[in-house]
């Protein structure tokens, strides 16, 4: 992994800040009801130019309260993964929110990716935690994690209502010394 100014290279991928010329390819990927159905409600579907604008507008002037970044396989925009830096009693955690276009789906990308800004966060921010909430029935997003390295600390019942259906959420974490340790 290289990093150049919040760059991080890889060989299998690229995780770079987003750029208001992403958005019509954010665009295409985003507009798939199987990926807003597995997002919080600001992720909208039907998924506009004028959605993505304000994202890629949001994600460059975030105030350093988050990082998010496009993740560019053979030079095309894939997929969005950003850390959410929490505040008050919860200031050393980050929380992962991630998503993938379909034709990427079962390839390994996403867990090599959430490895990656894990051990971006680790190593370049002042925390000791970094965790995601993924809905319980999204198995996929949960064995990515799993492969990542993160542990299930909770499911929460009940807890997400979307599309008018009351789901289950799960919690997943890592330590910053956990995840130091699996890297040696």
């Amino acid at each position: 992994m290289k990093k150049d100014n919040a760059r991080i290279v890889t060989d299998d991928f690229i995780l770079r800040p987003w750029d208001e010329e992403d958005a019509e390819g954010l665009v295409f990927i985003a507009n798939n009801k199987k990926i807003s159905d597995n997002l919080r409600d600001g992720f909208t579907y039907p998924y506009s130019i004028d959605d993505a604008r304000k994202f890629i507008h949001n994600a460059k002037h975030s105030g350093g309260i988050s990082r998010a970044f496009a993740i560019v396989v053979d030079g095309v925009v894939a997929g969005s993964i950003a850390a959410y830096f929490k505040e008050n009693v919860h200031r050393k955690n980050a929380e992962l929110g991630y998503y993938l276009a379909e034709e990427y789906w079962g390839k390994g990308i996403m867990t090599k990716v959430v490895r990656c800004i894990t051990q971006y966060l680790f190593g370049n921010f002042d925390i000791i935690r970094v965790y995601a909430q993924p809905f319980a029935r999204n198995t996929a997003s949960r064995r990515v994690l799993e492969k990542a390295g993160f542990r299930l600390e909770a499911v929460l019942k009940n807890n997400i209502i979307k599309n008018d259906v009351v789901q289950d959420g799960c919690i997943y974490a890592v330590l910053k010394d956990e995840f130091e340790n699996s890297l040696k």
